[in-house]
């Protein structure tokens, strides 16, 4: 650990605090603007798919974040690249703060996804590193808790100041603006831990480095495969619950949008506090036989336009994605080797990526042609086929206390 200047520098706990406020604040970005997604209809006079797109844009940045910067921490450290993260979530944020044309959005979701592309995968691994212990099962549930409790705040947070602040589509901009400078206060404070950095910018490679080693390759499915399909429950929530309460159920209030996806990542967030014996493995499947009936309630909750079911199921989906996720993350964090984590990483979080905005966009493709509620049987029906297929391929694998 960076013991230079340890005067000024944070202890190992402060530092722990810190990458997880990374975490945390960086995901509060990602679910901030859903809450925004109609108001930005009736504004710029977009369509749903347009909005949709916007969401997706996301992913454009998250994967030049990986192919392109995926391991840039481990070379020149932990601390330094979460400033630099830390600095793009900014620009993103002066983007939406000065939007006035639908192009400034795309322009600021794919730096938004860049940042969190890099973040995640920076902080992830510095958690890993700060946390005491050879056991790193506590610092992925500390990880995958942080990440879901950002996603609820995000949430929350822009819904009640949208529907009842001045300046919806500023004010809520103005606040995360204010949390990130903070943020990057406290992180330019924290401890680094990676030891052998680059001097210089020319030692820096940025040559792609995501993938699996080959001996691994067969236990990786699982974990990715249930990834896929938890962010792809969590890319439906974000990008598509506001118009499906506008055309389902007539109602339109963006604090009621901000407040179901909120609920959705809450009750995941409890759910990995309240699950800390649960093994890698048993969270991971549970989280998979838990999808397709969450899917089900939630299908049903459109059909009879009823918002008590709607709540019931969100609280479902939370504590299926938050099994799935904690669990997967954990076995990602136990099968990668220590001078490959990064990488391992990179490739889990390829996954929760492409999982959290294609099928989205393919919903929203879809429902233009079918309608809205059979777009939703089909992404329905394709995430609990992949779930099944996941718990398939679990079943023959070797147990593992982790």
């Amino acid at each position: 650990m960076d013991v230079h200047g340890s005067q000024r520098r944070l202890g190992a706990r402060g530092s722990l605090l810190a990458a997880a406020v990374v975490i945390g604040v960086l995901y509060a970005g990602s679910t901030m603007v859903t809450p925004l997604y109609p108001l930005y209809q009736r504004r710029f006079g977009l369509s749903e798919l347009t909005i949709t797109l916007v969401y997706a844009t996301y992913v454009i940045g998250n994967l030049g974040a990986l192919f392109l910067f995926g391991r840039v921490s481990d070379q020149v450290g932990r601390r330094s690249v979460s400033l630099v993260v830390l600095a793009a979530a900014i620009a993103s944020t002066l983007c939406f703060l000065f939007a006035t044309h639908a192009a400034w959005l795309f322009v600021a979701r794919a730096v938004s996804g860049l940042a969190i592309g890099v973040g995640a995968a920076t902080a992830t691994a510095w958690i890993a590193e700060l946390h005491p212990g050879a056991d790193k099962a506590p610092a992925s549930r500390l990880a995958a808790a942080v990440n879901l409790a950002g996603l609820a705040v995000g949430s929350l947070l822009t819904g009640l100041l949208a529907q009842f602040a001045p300046w919806p589509l500023r004010t809520v901009f103005a606040v995360y603006l204010l949390t990130l400078l903070l943020t990057a206060a406290l992180t330019a404070l924290a401890c680094e831990t990676v030891q052998a950095r680059a001097r210089s910018f020319a030692q820096v490679s940025f040559a792609p480095r995501i993938g699996v080693p080959a001996q691994l390759r067969v236990a990786f499915v699982v974990p990715a495969v249930t990834a896929f399909a938890t962010f792809a429950l969590l890319g439906f929530f974000a990008a598509l619950l506001p118009n499906l309460i506008a055309n389902s159920m007539h109602l339109h209030s963006p604090a009621l949008s901000g407040a179901l996806v909120a609920e959705l990542f809450a009750a995941s967030t409890i759910t990995v506090i309240v699950t800390p014996t649960l093994t890698a493995r048993t969270a991971m499947l549970a989280g998979l036989w838990l999808l397709p009936p969450s899917l089900g309630l939630l299908l049903w909750a459109q059909v009879v336009a009823s918002i008590a079911v709607l709540i019931a199921a969100t609280a479902l989906c939370g504590i299926a994605a938050a099994l799935g996720f904690r669990g997967s993350l954990q076995e990602i964090n136990r099968l990668a080797p220590a001078d490959q984590r990064a990488e391992m990483l990179s490739a889990y979080l390829l996954c929760c990526y492409t999982g959290n905005s294609l099928p989205a966009v393919g919903i929203a493709l879809l429902s233009t042609r079918v309608g809205h509620l059979w777009a939703n049987v089909a992404f329905a029906v394709v995430s609990a086929a992949l779930a099944f297929i996941a718990l398939a391929v679990g079943a023959r694998q070797p147990r593992h206390a982790s």
